[in-house]
């Protein structure tokens, strides 16, 4: 399912909040189209709040994903059998049954993960959110932004999505946004450098 240029999120009615409206700024459209349209929160009434317009990622990051793990499962059971069935090492089967439960986990809970992971546009930062479990909240001010990287991998290219990284002078600030489309991610990268250049001239 996918949003249309005018849909909210459920948790979208908040005042406090607005994308940015300068000019250049992304759009709705732009930062919507072809994404998630639910966040998900953890079911905890001590859960960090998520009030607010939120935008989302795109499910073909969690397409993107599934593969490139899949390729690693199938080549860890495909070491582990060789090992063990010519190579005659009975042991390999520990690590491998241990790396082949973890990537099966992983591959199990990562539809919910993707649809967990949310941005917000605010007026002085941005602002980032992940994680059900463990949930991780991240301002970044768009004065302290050093460098909007924008990377996509073969896998990535295939699917139209990129990965945004913002770059702060504190590293525990810096935020990596999966899963964008390469529109959403050339736009928002745009405004981004945009404003924080307005933030830190103070204009």
């Amino acid at each position: 399912m996918t949003n249309s240029p005018d849909q909210t999120s459920p948790a979208s009615d908040s005042p406090t909040t607005t994308d940015l409206d300068a000019a250049g700024s992304p759009t709705d459209a732009a930062l919507d189209d072809g994404t998630f349209t639910e966040l998900i929160e953890p079911r905890s009434d001590k859960r960090l709040p998520i009030d607010g317009r939120w935008h989302q990622i795109s499910p073909k990051y969690v397409t993107v994903q599934v593969i490139s793990t899949g390729a690693v499962l199938v080549l860890v059971i495909a070491a582990a059998l060789v090992l063990a069935l010519v190579l005659h090492q009975a042991w390999v089967w520990i690590p491998a049954g241990i790396a082949v439960v973890i990537m099966v986990w992983t591959l199990a809970i990562l539809p919910r993960q993707a649809r967990s992971i949310g941005y917000r546009l605010r007026d002085d930062d941005l602002v980032f959110r992940r994680g059900i479990l463990w949930q991780r909240i991240v301002a970044v001010p768009y004065g302290r932004m050093q460098l909007v990287d924008i990377t996509h991998g073969p896998l990535d290219r295939g699917f139209g999505i990129a990965q945004l990284k913002l770059v702060t002078a504190a590293a525990a600030t810096g935020v990596t946004i999966p899963g964008l489309s390469q529109q959403a991610a050339e736009s928002l990268r745009d405004t981004l450098i945009a404003v924080a250049e307005t933030r830190r001239t103070g204009l």
